[in-house]
């Protein structure tokens, strides 16, 4: 008797929202709710909701697109790897700077990306108008991987 098998396809989320500071906490809670909806999702929380963060208020603040042009974020798990985007119409690409100095308040949300993201790039919206920064975050891993060095499947009592 043939089996049957179930394609499943990686759920994504996408919004679009106005370019301006405030988007960057609102990208944060779309990205709370999504992982919240995933079995053990909890696990991007942390990084996700930190380079989100970053890369909303750098396409915000740094695009040189109209103002009235929206900033979108998408976010998916796909095999293992929580991918995130911050598409922009804005035509300059992200640069790694030097690291700040002590006492400057902003510039370091590259280099935070950079460490803490397992890969990063910049690539040309399709259509030719703006860029989307893309990230991919290792899931951290939970107390018994920390503990034991294995899975909590492996683990018995």
């Amino acid at each position: 008797m043939p089996s049957l098998r179930t394609v499943r396809r990686p759920r994504e989320f996408a919004a679009r929202l106005p370019s301006r500071d405030a988007s960057a906490p609102l990208a944060r809670s779309f990205l709370r709710a999504y992982l919240a909806g995933l079995p053990r999702g909890e696990r991007y929380s942390d990084i996700g909701e930190l380079l989100l963060g970053e890369l909303v208020t750098n396409a915000v603040r740094h695009s040189d697109a109209p103002p009235d042009r929206l900033v979108e974020v998408r976010f998916a798990v796909v095999a293992d790897r929580l991918r995130l985007e911050v598409h922009d119409a804005g035509g300059g690409r992200p640069t790694l700077r030097p690291s700040a100095g002590p006492d400057e308040e902003c510039g370091r949300g590259l280099l935070l990306v950079d460490e803490l993201a397992e890969r990063w790039g910049c690539c040309p919206r399709a259509g030719g108008i703006g860029k989307f920064v893309w990230v991919l975050i290792l899931p951290a891993p939970g107390f018994t991987e920390l503990v034991f060095g294995r899975s909590p499947r492996l683990v018995t009592v």
